[in-house]
């Protein structure tokens, strides 16, 4: 027969966790998150649903967002053993230059009504990671306070080539004085495609206090109190940011771009230029003979045409035909370090995360931008390891493939 007794304390306290338990109840709460879908629900939790819609939806159906996803999900790695992997170092060299991880913080617009920290936040996280940030022509600090904030950050400027040229190159000569290192110049926003979430939520810039506006600011005080006791939401590098967000993006983006926009932009800066929005093998070939840095494989997360291709999977084409020509770079559909180690395995030299680490600042601000970054950090080096992997050039194709549909 089994003997009871009451337990000792002593016993019971090494069970309990005092370390976690003892957290704030926010920083609690990103201790427990282990991946960027748990950040995702936190965000969820926290934050109007219109701002939450505007962050995790994307165009029309959203087939194309789903799409890469399922790339993603598809994915399948073949781990090499017998691999020396005590000493994992995911670093690896971003235009000529060292990055403590092979991904990057992408620019995202309208950073903070996500929260009100803001572009500075992320970019703090970025450069205590050792990696690179690119503010977004819609971000909502300037790239002068921005710099003042974070002196040593690493910093990209992403640039819409507006209808008013003369806009355009004020943004360029503010961003050299500014030391900020490339411009990514965003090609697949011709017009601003249509987000059914957003047109359903009515969301407008800054926020409309209507009723329903109201109804929500009851349900998020600690949201709603930031906004309006923080300076107003604007956007820094536009003159007009009133109405809605389609509005705004016909407002700033240009259908008239070809290549002689980035031969007049090669004329006005003289740092790397990477072209973000590249979605066919052609295009990419154009860009390698016009000699850009970098190509983004992107379908803009998803948020501009529906019904693209997958990023992923037009990947080791695109690398085939430049021919290291041109740095190859990705995003749209990463939620994970494991889709970042499988698109470097896949031939890319970089990975862009946006949504992951605004899902973190929704969830947390500042420290929920860590959280998302440590996740993602830590997802990159234990995948690398069980893949066999000891550094970033020692992924290839023998060690990834993608499953039939």
């Amino acid at each position: 027969m089994t003997r009871r007794r009451l337990p000792r304390w002593r016993e019971v306290a090494p069970l309990i966790g005092g370390d976690v338990v003892s957290l704030p109840s926010t920083r609690r709460r990103l201790a427990r998150a282990a991946s960027i879908p748990d950040l995702r629900d936190l965000a969820r939790r926290r934050t109007p649903r219109a701002v939450f819609d505007y962050t995790d939806g994307a165009a029309g159906e959203e087939i194309a967002l789903g799409r890469a996803r399922s790339a993603f999900a598809r994915v399948e790695f073949t781990p090499r053993v017998l691999r020396d992997v005590s000493a994992v170092d995911p670093a690896t060299s971003i235009l000529g230059r060292p990055s403590a991880y092979p991904f990057a913080f992408a620019p995202t617009g309208f950073t903070r009504m996500m929260g009100h920290e803001g572009e500075i936040a992320v970019a703090e996280v970025a450069r205590e990671m050792g990696i690179p940030y690119a503010l977004s022509t819609l971000g909502t600090t300037s790239m002068e306070s921005l710099r003042a904030a974070v002196p040593d950050g690493r910093m990209w400027f992403q640039l819409y080539i507006s209808k008013d040229r003369a806009v355009a190159r004020e943004l360029v000569d503010r961003a050299s004085a500014s030391g900020f290192e490339a411009i990514i110049m965003t090609v697949d926003t011709p017009i601003g495609g249509t987000r059914h979430r957003d047109v359903r939520n009515g969301l407008t810039i800054p926020p409309q206090l209507d009723a329903r506006t109201l109804l929500d600011m009851s349900r998020y005080p600690s949201w709603w109190l930031n906004l309006l006791t923080t300076e107003p939401l604007h956007f820094a590098s536009l003159t007009s940011s009133e109405g809605t967000v389609a509005e705004l993006l016909t407002r700033v983006f240009d259908p008239s771009l070809t290549p002689r926009d980035l031969e007049w932009l090669r004329g006005v800066w003289a740092g790397p230029i990477i072209v973000k929005g590249v979605q066919s093998v052609a295009d990419a070939v154009l860009l390698a003979d016009l000699g850009v840095d970098a190509v983004v494989l992107s379908t803009h997360g998803g948020r501009q045409l529906d019904r693209t291709v997958a990023p992923l999977e037009i990947l080791p084409a695109v690398v085939a035909a430049v021919a290291g020509r041109t740095s190859v770079w990705l995003d749209s559909g990463v939620t994970s370090g494991g889709d970042i180690v499988a698109a470097l395995a896949f031939g890319a030299d970089v990975v862009l995360v946006g949504r992951a680490y605004l899902y973190g600042l929704m969830a947390g601000g500042q420290a929920g931008v860590q959280r998302a970054a440590e996740i993602l950090a830590g997802q990159v080096t234990e995948t690398m390891a069980l893949l066999g992997a000891a550094t970033v050039s020692e992924l290839g194709g023998e060690q990834v493939r993608l499953r039939p549909e």
